[in-house]
């Protein structure tokens, strides 16, 4: 099939038509803008009618022209950058160059016919929007914390035998009643550095509400392991579960498909490090909760075990048997949603 890669930039977007052989049909650069998007569309029609367009960076530069080409009928997909990477070493092209790595991102285009659509606006973005604006206020009271702590340390000697931690009100309402008996600047600054982790805490829980009110009724809170935020990761990092063609697929996506790495007499598989890490991490958060509490878990552990593999290996395998039924669940919810 012809297709078209784009490499996608701020200020551009290099694009770069190929045949079905993987042979250049023509090349061009243009604004990363509305009227570049529109001229891109022109050109596409123009120079490779019915391609298929490959994107990478589609949620980040590319996310305005690919949603735009989308939406006005072009078939666009999703390069991911490690498949391209490997194709840059074919293209015969010195150096590197953004026309050379959209050459690259098209040949795996027309290669590669399982290729997932780009994610648009759907159901799980707002979920998506909300858990990264979450994790960046987490990020920062950690940060804020830790000072707070190193404050502490130099004007209250041993305040931890009052304030176990600095996460808990009643922890902070104690060390707040320490500092306003502490005069100088930095007991100042230590006091103003306990307001924003207060706030921040505020705008944290404020979120986590919001998350809770959208994922609420949703299968997965049924599966064991899977709270609020767990089943709002694997939901919005999963986006539109239909764009999975099968459960092994969305295991390949969440990096829990084990790789072989096999050699003569040696039949072994070995981890996979790719895929996408936060979904990975919801899984892994689901089989350890689930090794340590659940009767079925623990018993597949024991079973892995006696098998002769490592407890690490038995949780990997865990997190790959939980890939299926968490794909289940998935379009479960998909489909209650729809009927509702």
């Amino acid at each position: 099939m012809t297709a078209i890669g784009l490499d996608t930039h701020k200020d551009s977007l290099a694009a770069c038509a190929v045949d079905a052989l993987g042979a250049v049909v023509a090349e061009a650069t243009f604004a990363n803008d509305v009227a570049g998007h529109a001229s891109l569309a022109e050109w596409a029609r123009r120079v490779a009618p019915g391609a298929v367009l490959g994107f990478e960076g589609s949620s980040t530069f590319g996310a305005a022209a690919a949603r735009t080409l989308a939406t006005v009928g072009f078939a666009v997909r999703e390069v991911p950058p490690h498949l391209s990477r490997r194709e840059r070493g074919r293209t015969r092209r010195a150096g590197k160059s953004d026309p050379g790595d959209a050459l690259a991102i098209a040949r795996v285009t027309a290669r590669e016919p399982d290729l997932p659509p780009v994610r648009g606006t759907d159901p799980t973005t707002e979920l998506r929007l909300l858990l990264a604006a979450r994790d960046d206020l987490v990020a920062e009271a950690t940060r804020v914390r830790n000072r707070l702590h190193a404050d502490l340390i130099v004007l209250v000697p041993g305040y931890g035998a009052k304030a176990a931690n600095l996460v808990a009100e009643r922890h902070l309402a104690t060390v707040g009643r320490t500092l306003r008996r502490t005069a100088g600047v930095h007991a100042e600054l230590a006091r103003e550095r306990l307001v924003d982790l207060r706030r921040l805490h505020a705008r944290i829980r404020l979120l986590a509400t919001r998350i809770g009110r959208l994922v609420a009724g949703h299968p997965l809170l049924e599966l064991a392991g899977v709270g609020r935020l767990t089943a709002a990761a694997l939901i919005a990092q999963a986006g539109d579960i239909n764009r999975f063609r099968s459960a092994d697929a969305f295991a390949m996506l969440a990096g829990v498909a084990p790789i072989p790495a096999s050699s003569g007499q040696t039949h072994r598989m070995r981890l996979n490090r790719g895929g996408d890490r936060q979904l990975n991490r919801a899984l892994h958060v689901v089989a350890t909760v689930q090794a340590r509490t659940s009767p079925l878990a623990k018993a597949f552990i024991a079973r892995k075990l006696a098998e002769g593999h490592s407890r690490r290996d038995a949780i990997r395998s865990l997190k790959r048997h939980l890939a299926r039924i968490v794909f289940r669940l998935l379009a479960a919810g998909r489909t209650s949603a729809a009927a509702v």
